[in-house]
């Protein structure tokens, strides 16, 4: 059965809600560190704030778009510094200079809007790990395109963990299979045969397992919201790298 089912979009959620680390969900001085082994890590302490970008709207010569830009400001530089360089670089037009308008051409125009908001879920010892929401809505569109793209950081390497690195070699194959099978009964259900299941590359450490996390329409109908599929730690085992299995 599917575990960890939850629809995609840009609504306030509790970070112990997501409880995928249960120390994002206590409150702890700056100077608090969490030991592991020989290493300190630093213990997140995050809070939003707004982006600042110089054009609130870009128009084109067929549209214009409205920017709202969220990130998270942490007591570690390098995180902020890649939240934003993503940012820039997914959402260009935003960090133009502003142009001047004509504005009974800007009138005229239909308008889109394209979102962003990161948000910090939590910590446990070296691992930290935040969710970048987006939705562009295209003007006239019938509806908004929203996405849940999850950031995994090892702090003791301050790098972003992606799937390849947290897997064991050449284990794709089984890993897919054994997905398939803890959840084959959703999977069925939604006419989703074994060799037309793919590994998503988006994952976060859920309260049961890992969770693989897939776009819209990928899995399920748009009115579904992004598809979550589960493969719980007991399991996980024989395919991840043992440190980069989080304790339970």
């Amino acid at each position: 059965m599917m575990q960890d089912k939850r629809k995609a979009g840009l609504g306030v959620v509790s970070v112990c809600a997501v409880a995928i680390f249960v120390a994002g969900c206590q409150k702890k001085s700056d100077t608090e560190q969490s030991h592991v082994g020989k290493n300190a890590v630093t213990l997140i302490q995050a809070k939003a704030v707004d982006v600042k970008h110089p054009s609130k709207t870009f128009c084109d010569e067929d549209e214009c778009t409205e920017y709202t830009l969220k990130t998270v400001q942490t007591n570690l530089p390098w995180i902020n510094e890649y939240f934003l360089k993503r940012i820039e670089k997914d959402v260009p037009d935003a960090f133009m200079a502003a142009k001047e308008k004509d504005p009974a051409k800007t009138a005229s125009q239909p308008t889109g809007e394209s979102q962003i908001s990161v948000r910090y879920l939590g910590q446990n010892d070296q691992f930290a790990s935040f969710e970048m929401q987006t939705y562009l809505y295209g003007a006239g569109a019938a509806h908004g395109m929203s996405h849940n793209e999850y950031v995994i950081f090892d702090l003791s390497q301050k790098k972003r963990l992606a799937l390849a690195d947290i897997l064991k070699p050449n284990i794709e194959k089984k890993l897919l299979a054994e997905l398939y099978r803890a959840n084959q009964t959703w999977l069925e259900e939604h006419k989703v045969e074994p060799s037309k299941l793919e590994l998503s590359d988006n994952y976060y450490y859920g309260v049961h397992g890992i969770v693989f996390v897939y776009p819209l329409y990928a899995l399920a109908s748009y009115a579904e919201g992004m598809s979550e599929l589960t493969l719980p730690y007991h399991d996980a085992a024989a395919f991840i790298q043992p440190q980069y299995l989080i304790n339970q």
